[in-house]
């Protein structure tokens, strides 16, 4: 049976449909939030699978006739997930996830359809919404309603939930949170180098909303939600974990003290490869053997993290015996790569990082095809993560999840400090190449990105570095790490990652594997990463202070000017026979498409832009569109060349695209009686431009261009005219009289 339920949100509807669509998934709910319309299924396999770790996938599909869009390409159908998908997928597995009991072993899955977008409407929200409820009201174990909410801030500095489009843009904020009534647990942001203070009040002004949508959810799940399946979690045997403990413990903790990441894997690796040889032997007639050994397996990694966790806690030991609020060592470094644009190197601890910076004409932007209004890109942020940065081996392919959120955290960091189009007319790609990981790759490649942004002379408006904060809880105390390695992030609750400049944050990202964080902790996290962040600020400067005033040799040069709009048809010319002209004759090249070839970009309102290596190809370009585009003035004195000559007078090419006529009679101030008798085509000549006819034909004076002859030269012009005059007279009277004494004859 169908129901409804209906909550005004800050003025905005959001009603909740469910029992009438997709009835044999596990639960779901058609969301409608203004135009925006999501529907929310969640289904659970009937088995555990032997796996061990917790499968659960969550999926959100971009329909583009949601935003009344064909897809683009030839097969005009959507296809694998874009990047903004799958940020988005991220962005809701991320707060649920800890809602979950992790030894659950059958698989669980959340799909998210996009059927219909309000752009001022989030559907990201909506499916955070969904998929939260969807699992709430079904009989899946899960049991923690969580809510989203988009933060923005006005000229005031007043907080905004869920922005319009247009509120948006103004913002220098742009902050996503999640979060049950009782904490905060998941953290996506971007700001215009906003103040600690100011970012832990927009954190808390959002959790404050999210509590309101989650009593929501709960009063609809008290209504008409099943009752839960009783799911056999994943226990282990109490005699196998005493056991265990015993053989292994202490071998574990020397192993976890060991400094150097390499020798402390492969020491830990020894410790569980003995044990596990040990008891495969104890346990070789055992009927339930494979239980068995998965217990011993999954106790030597309980115990690898109680370890970690209890001397942090309770010792203040790290596990590569730094204080809570050291950094690792840092290094930095610029030019490492000749002929690239621009590259930084950046090493924190056994986490290293290649950047490379791209420089590109506007045309090579990104084109984007998904549901966003924004459909270019002009600045990219690529993160790489090869399997040798572990010491491993594995497959190769497309990007995952990780390398598609990674390198979008480092894209939003940087992007704030970004020159806008008009100050630097470029596409910019940056590419983070991770050569060793152990811990916040992430951050490092902000480090790194923004050394190969200032080595490339990309005016940036403030270094931008990172840091990953950690905590340790036990539910009674808790510690704050600043700086986390590997081990320490997988073994913690939290993954707080903090970008900013020295003024303020840029980026926030945070992930937590406990049901929530308090405002203390956020606090003590963020002002311990602001420590740490200008620390690193400190080495980058020593590198490298500033951004470079010139571009790499190897680097497109640019030229931007403006041009009458009316104009553009003649520089394109007929079918771009005019600006391929200008390409090939400016570059010496023999395509447009040669890597050589100048790239010309001319925007709508009359702005033309010239990118090429050599200002020489540069400045013959924009000379022959200036010829293009230049008006003739009337009275003006020009230089020209004829093309075509006809009897009645020339045509002359003042520059490429103008040509007028010098009609017979103004090519001297003598007679003339055929324009052949005194130029023919390529030859150069002087004319004075006599302004345009009723038709918009140019008419052009040799004869105005010359000096005018003198009064001498005038009496012998007049002698010589009378002198012609009297010839012509006296042969035609001749011919007269021959006629008149023939007509006599006959």
């Amino acid at each position: 049976m169908k129901r409804e339920f209906k909550l005004n949100f800050l003025g905005r509807d959001l009603v909740v449909e469910t029992g009438e669509l997709a009835k044999q998934a596990n639960g779901s709910v058609l969301v409608r939030y203004g135009d925006t319309v999501v529907l929310s299924a969640c289904v659970m396999g009937k088995t555990p699978v032997t796996q061990d770790f917790f499968p659960l996938q969550v999926l959100y599909q971009e329909k583009l006739y949601s935003v009344g869009k064909i897809p683009g390409g030839f097969i005009k159908r959507e296809g694998r997930p874009t990047d903004a998908a799958t940020l988005a997928a991220r962005l809701i597995d991320r707060p649920i996830r800890p809602m979950f009991d992790e030894r659950i072993r059958n698989e669980i899955q959340v799909i998210n359809t996009v059927l219909s977008v309000d752009q001022d409407n989030s559907p990201e929200m909506a499916a955070l919404f969904g998929t939260s409820l969807c699992l709430g009201i079904s009989d899946i174990p899960f049991d923690t309603p969580v809510s989203g909410v988009m933060v923005g801030m006005d000229e005031d500095g007043k907080f905004i939930i869920n922005p319009t489009v247009a509120e948006a843009e103004k913002s220098p904020l742009a902050l996503t949170v999640a979060g049950s009534e009782e904490a905060i647990c998941m953290v996506e942001a971007g700001a215009k180098e906003l103040t600690e203070k100011q970012m832990l009040e927009a954190l808390m002004f959002a959790h404050e909303n999210i509590k309101e949508l989650c009593k929501f959810q709960a009063k609809i799940i008290r209504e008409i939600g099943k009752e839960k399946k009783v799911l056999e979690p994943a226990i282990l045997d109490e005699e196998v974990v005493k056991a265990v403990e015993e053989f292994a413990q202490k071998d574990m903790l020397e192993a976890i003290q060991i400094k150097d990441k390499i020798q402390k894997y492969d020491r830990i690796e020894e410790v569980k490869a003995n044990t596990i040889k040990y008891f495969s032997e104890i346990y070789a007639d055992k009927e339930n053997f494979a239980k068995l050994m998965q217990d011993v397996d999954k106790t030597l990694l309980n115990i690898e993290a109680g370890e970690v966790r209890r001397l942090i806690i309770e010792k203040h030991i790290r596990p590569d015996g730094r204080k809570m609020d050291e950094i690792r060592p840092l290094y930095a470094g610029v030019d490492i790569l000749p002929r690239t644009h621009g590259s930084g190197l950046f090493s924190r601890g056994e986490t290293q990082v290649l950047a490379t910076t791209t420089l590109g004409p506007l045309s090579d932007h990104q084109i984007l095809d998904g549901l966003g209004i924004e459909d270019t890109k002009r600045f990219m942020l690529h993160y790489n993560f090869p399997n040798f940065c572990v010491g491993e081996i594995g497959r190769y392919g497309s990007p995952g999840r990780r390398e598609i959120g990674h390198g979008a955290l480092g894209e939003r960091a940087l992007l704030q400090v970004i020159p806008s189009e008009e100050e630097f007319p470029y596409t910019i790609r940056v590419v983070s190449e991770v050569l060793e990981s152990n811990g916040s790759s992430s951050q490092a490649t902000i480090c790194s990105g923004c050394l190969s942004l200032m080595a490339a002379g990309v005016p940036i408006k403030a270094p931008v570095a990172g840091i990953a904060m950690g905590l340790i809880s036990n539910g009674k105390k808790y510690t704050i790490l600043t700086d986390i390695q590997g081990l320490e992030d997988h073994m913690g609750d939290m993954d707080f990652k903090v970008a900013g400049t020295k003024d303020g944050i840029t980026a926030l990202q945070m992930d937590i594997k406990i049901k929530g964080v308090t405002k203390a902790i956020l606090k003590e996290a963020l002002d311990e990463a602001k420590k740490a962040r200008l620390k690193i600020l400190d080495v980058m400067a020593d590198c490298i202070k500033a951004p470079r005033k010139e571009l790499s040799p190897y680097a497109p040069k640019v030229v931007t000017f403006n041009i009458d709009p009316e104009k553009i048809k003649d520089v394109i010319g007929k079918g771009g026979d005019m600006i391929t002209k200008i390409i090939l004759d400016s570059s010496n090249v023999k395509s447009v498409n040669d890597k050589d070839a100048v790239k010309i970009d001319i925007e709508d309102d009359g702005k033309v832009i010239i990118y090429h290596s050599d200002m020489e190809v540069i400045n013959k370009a924009r000379a022959m569109i200036e010829d293009i585009v230049k008006e003739v003035v009337e009275g003006e004195i020009y230089t020209g060349k004829v093309v075509k000559v006809e009897d009645f007078g020339c045509f002359v090419e003042l520059w490429p695209g103008c040509e007028g006529l010098v009609h017979v009679s103004q090519l001297d101030y003598k007679r003339v009686d055929k324009a052949s008798d005194m130029f023919k085509p390529g030859d150069e000549i002087v004319v004075k431009s006599l302004g345009y006819d009723n038709r918009g034909r140019l008419n052009l004076s040799r004869k105005e261009a010359l000096p005018k002859p003198k009064d001498k030269d005038k009496d012998k012009e007049k002698t010589k005219d009378k002198e012609v005059k009297k010839e012509k007279a006296s042969v035609k009277k001749e011919k007269t009289a021959k006629k008149e004494s023939s007509k006599s004859a006959k």
